[in-house]
């Protein structure tokens, strides 16, 4: 790797320590972050409440010198409570514009399922064009900018199921579960006299997001390895066991967080490992199972997992 390749390593592994330090026994979930990030991606984080996200995603803010903003989703929540409003300021006597929350770099969108279709709808164009449209003006959001949006895999009553071609905007769906019992202590311990989130206004800039993104896109990628995403992806197109395959968008996703996970581990080229690694990540929110494989009691994991089994990685 050269100077700048190296120096950008080794401001991940800063980061990626700092937030281990700080959300501890998540080491994979955060790993899986930060390749969404360098990927210049969005994600959904699935899991109960209680388990970090909202720490995870300050202490991530804070490391890479962003803002951070929190919405939490709810049924009576408005399309204009997310992006803004124009309104009439009495003071001055004219219409001003007041920015949403999704002006900042880091927007935690909690319990995304909450919200009407509507509210979804105007995250789904932030995501997606990576501006707002208020009064007819289209505005910006800041760079970089992240969505992390979370859902509770068990509440669904008052909830809305998600369409696809919003989950299809989310480059990695992380699935968070509870901690190892020697973490958990140690998450006891160390924050029964604190508050959990602590303070983060202190802590120093670790990463220049701009720069470690146009590196990650540098990561060379041989073509047998962008052949053998492409068949992983294709292969849950052509099985029964699941009704619906994923997309073209899935390949592109599959091979950018490749990328991003050689970066992070430091090497300059993605290998067949790499690809494999974020195959579930991916995929898993992009296919549905058929049927009869719910009925059986399959996971979208465990079918996932069988299909990259079939598939051939090159071998040099």
């Amino acid at each position: 790797m050269n100077d700048s390749s190296s120096t950008i390593s080794a401001a991940l592994n800063a980061l990626r320590e700092h937030i281990n330090g700080r959300l501890i026994g998540q080491s994979q979930v955060v790993d899986q972050v930060l390749i969404a990030m360098l990927a210049g991606g969005h994600v959904l984080i699935e899991g109960v409440p209680g388990l970090g996200k909202t720490l995870l995603v300050q202490t991530l803010a804070a490391g890479i010198g962003g803002k951070f903003k929190r919405i939490q989703f709810t049924p009576d929540l408005m399309p204009g409570d997310v992006t803004g409003h124009v309104m009439f300021d009495m003071s001055q006597s004219k219409f001003v514009l007041k920015q949403g929350p999704v002006f900042t770099n880091l927007l935690l969108a909690d319990e995304i399922n909450r919200a009407p279709a509507k509210t979804q709808a105007a995250l789904l164009e932030v995501m997606q064009e990576y501006q707002v449209t208020l009064d007819g003006k289209s505005m910006p959001v800041s760079k970089p900018f992240m969505v992390l949006a979370t859902q509770n895999p068990i509440e669904q009553e008052g909830t809305y199921a998600l369409p696809e071609a919003e989950l299809d905007r989310f480059i990695v769906k992380i699935n968070i579960d509870y901690p190892q019992a020697d973490d958990e202590l140690l998450i006891a311990t160390r924050y029964a006299l604190e508050s959990f989130g602590g303070d983060q206004g202190e802590i120093q800039q670790l990463l220049d997001v701009e720069n470690a993104q146009q590196q990650c896109a540098a990561i060379e990628v041989d073509e047998k390895v962008a052949e053998y995403a492409v068949q992983l992806v294709r292969s849950t197109r052509g099985t029964t066991l699941l009704r619906h395959g994923a997309g073209p968008r899935a390949s592109i996703a599959l091979l950018r967080c490749a990328r991003a996970l050689a970066l992070l581990n430091g090497v300059s080229f993605v290998t067949p490992d790499d690809v494999k690694s974020m195959v579930l990540p991916v995929l898993r929110h992009r296919v549905i199972l058929a049927p009869e494989v719910e009925i059986d009691g399959l996971g979208v994991d465990e079918v996932l997992g069988n299909l990259l089994e079939k598939v051939d990685a090159p071998r040099s």
